[in-house]
């Protein structure tokens, strides 16, 4: 695949990686992008085939993951959700680092690829920090705050496993976590600067 490596961001919801993402893609405008998902669930009103997902049936879905059109996949609540190698090689074709937002098992699958990109984990600094945040949120039922903490937990315990990061942050101080973010992403964020000005 040619063009920039992307970067996988992983870690618990509740731990600020969607917040360190808003804070990339406005300090550094033209260089990030995000790959398109392909889902086998219907559109949501006002979502846009292509730009929101690509909208697909399970036959055709399944048919690609068998032949190894995805580098990533996984089924929630009955649908199948996944990023395919097209999707990314979509965004590095315009210059830009492709950002993957995935779960652990997505980071376990994209190690059998050769997508090479840099993996970040975003971390809480405890999972008492994390059930706090998510309750602050006053959005979800309490079956649902107990089902991400308990991913949370077995995020937090394989995230350190050897190899499987380049980068743990643990988001104690999002200013903090911003900068190790940023020093680990540098030399491609550069690379693309320099792209875009010559």
């Amino acid at each position: 695949m040619e063009g920039p490596r992307p970067v996988v961001l992983s870690g618990p919801s509740g731990a600020g990686k969607s917040t360190l993402m808003k804070m990339l893609l406005r300090d550094y405008v033209g260089v990030f992008g995000f790959s398109v998902s392909h889902t086998t669930r219907g559109p949501r009103p006002g979502e846009v085939d292509g730009k929101d997902y690509h909208f697909t049936n399970r036959e055709a879905m399944q048919e690609d993951i068998d032949t190894g059109e995805f580098i990533e996949t996984n089924e929630f609540s009955g649908n199948l959700y996944g990023t395919s190698k097209c999707a990314v090689q979509d965004v590095r074709a315009k210059g830009l680092i492709c950002i993957l937002d995935v779960d652990i098992a997505g980071v376990r699958h994209i190690k059998e690829t050769d997508l090479d990109p840099i993996y970040v984990s975003i971390q809480p600094p405890s999972i008492e920090v994390l059930e706090e945040r998510l309750r602050g949120r006053a959005t979800e039922t309490e079956e649902k705050i107990q089902s991400r903490l308990e991913a949370a937990r077995i995020d937090m315990e394989e995230c350190n496993e050897p190899g499987l990061f380049d980068i743990v942050i643990v988001n104690d101080d999002l200013d903090e976590s911003y900068e190790k973010l940023q020093s680990v992403l540098k030399e491609e964020i550069i690379r693309v600067q320099e792209g875009i000005k010559s």
